[in-house]
């Protein structure tokens, strides 16, 4: 078993609202309790009113983790609001991001908490994800992303190069950067943009290092003329900040707008099949 003494401490960052399933939840805190290193703290944003199955769940958790922080937010916020109020309360400058729905892999914080130590000048560090339905043993799909940084800036000009629920920060750089903004559906893409604009480093690891759950219904959010409309607006702001080019912009918004105007089922092939790599079977 190697030995984490020397290791920093870090903040575990995830927010819950009232829509998400508990026993989800403790799933995702069964893969906490599973990791080589754990996080010193875990911050947890509740993002308006909870079920009475969350507030049960979260309950049990407190007394499984005596880390827990809970940042409770009267009113429905949304995520980027959700999460800068949690950011405030993280007291370590090394935050990792989760979603509370999905799995860690065991080695995970202990693999990015080593890199980001062995690499100081990386502000942004992400990894790969495997993509499952219903079951984490049905895993579809893996969403592979670029390594070096000159690589991310160029696949972020067309798809978010980072992906946000496996992501691990330093505070700092991300409060001096604006912090996540309002941008509806994309203000995690938005914040890397800027970041990235303004001369920070983001590295991806090479490895899957989290279960992503995917559903019917995060496929159909992700289609119809509300999507497309903050989807275009999104593309404008990265047009503002200089970060893409007025063609590129173009580019983006018409293949964008033609993959949410599919049916779900064939936009969620084109997910699987086109912007994705498949999972090998033994």
């Amino acid at each position: 078993m190697p030995t984490f003494a020397g290791m920093k401490e870090f903040s575990l960052l995830m927010s819950v609202y009232n829509n998400e399933r508990a026993d989800y939840l403790t799933m995702c805190f069964d893969s906490i309790a599973a990791q080589t290193v754990r996080p010193t703290e875990i911050v947890l944003v509740e993002d308006g009113p909870l079920s009475a199955e969350l507030h049960e769940a979260i309950a049990k958790e407190e007394k499984r983790f005596a880390t827990i922080k809970r940042v409770v937010m009267e009113k429905n916020q949304g995520l980027g609001i959700a999460l800068n109020a949690g950011m405030q309360a993280c007291s370590y400058d090394i935050i990792a991001r989760m979603d509370t729905d999905d799995i860690c892999m065991p080695h995970r914080f202990e693999v990015q908490l080593a890199y980001m130590e062995a690499h100081p000048e990386t502000d942004v560090l992400g990894a790969w994800i495997t993509e499952f339905d219903n079951n984490p043993t049905n895993t579809v799909s893996m969403r592979c992303l670029p390594e070096n940084h000159d690589d991310i800036f160029k696949f972020g000009k067309k798809r978010n190069p980072i992906n946000h629920p496996v992501a691990m920060f330093r505070k700092q750089a991300v409060f001096n950067a604006g912090g996540y903004q309002p941008c509806l559906l994309f203000e995690d893409y938005y914040l890397w943009a800027r970041m990235m604009m303004q001369g920070y480093t983001f590295h991806n690891l090479q490895e899957p290092l989290l279960l992503f759950r995917r559903s019917p219904q995060m496929i159909g959010r992700r289609g119809g003329m509300n999507y497309i409309r903050h989807e275009i607006h999104f593309f404008k702001k990265l047009r503002a900040i200089g970060y893409i080019s007025l063609p590129r912009l173009i580019i983006n918004d018409i293949q964008r707008i033609t993959v949410r105007l599919l049916p779900n089922s064939l936009r969620s092939s084109v997910y699987k099949h086109l912007l994705r790599t498949g999972v090998r079977r033994k």
